[in-house]
């Protein structure tokens, strides 16, 4: 698919999406060129993984083997690590947010919001601790990384560190 193309993206998920039809959501997830085989045991993930690589060669898909990693109990997928236990946050992403300082400026609020905000689903009433920040964000506001944005800021952080394990209910 060459690059540019304003509709490549979406175009290349649903080609995959054909593809891998009869297999999405039972032995294989794909999201773009990341494909994430799974199964029961280590014999039927064996099998999964041997019919997706029958199907990349049937459709002629080349696979960057430089990229893949086989048979993982957990791996980083879309910055979430994934295991049997469930969804986790990213701790090397996280160590990076951990250790900022304190924003100072209205484009600092907005990266540190959307780095945040990439795991607000780890983090509970993430809108209602991030508002005194996302208010910087209003045209008109004064800038003015007040006592509450500060410890909205640390909370956040806070939070991120601790983040849970979300699983998936029975």
């Amino acid at each position: 698919m060459p690059f540019g193309l304003c509709n490549a993206p979406g175009t290349f998920q649903r080609c995959m999406m054909f593809i891998f039809h009869d297999m999405i959501e039972k032995t294989i997830e794909v999201f773009m060129d990341d494909f994430s085989v799974f199964g029961d045991s280590f014999s039927s993930c064996l099998t999964n993984l041997d019919k997706m690589l029958n199907r990349c060669e049937e459709m002629n898909l080349v696979l960057n083997w430089e990229k893949c990693h086989f048979m993982c109990r957990e791996g980083i997928v879309l910055g979430h690590k994934i295991s049997k236990s469930g969804i986790e946050v990213d701790r090397a992403k996280v160590d990076v947010i951990a250790k900022l300082p304190h924003p100072t400026t209205v484009k600092g609020v907005r990266s540190f919001l959307g780095h945040a905000g990439f795991y607000r689903l780890f983090i509970q009433d993430f809108s209602k601790i991030a508002r005194p920040m996302t208010h910087l964000l209003e045209k008109e506001t004064p800038f003015v990384f007040s006592k509450k944005c500060i410890d909205a800021f640390n909370t956040l952080k806070k939070k991120l560190t601790e983040a849970p394990i979300l699983v998936v209910p029975d």
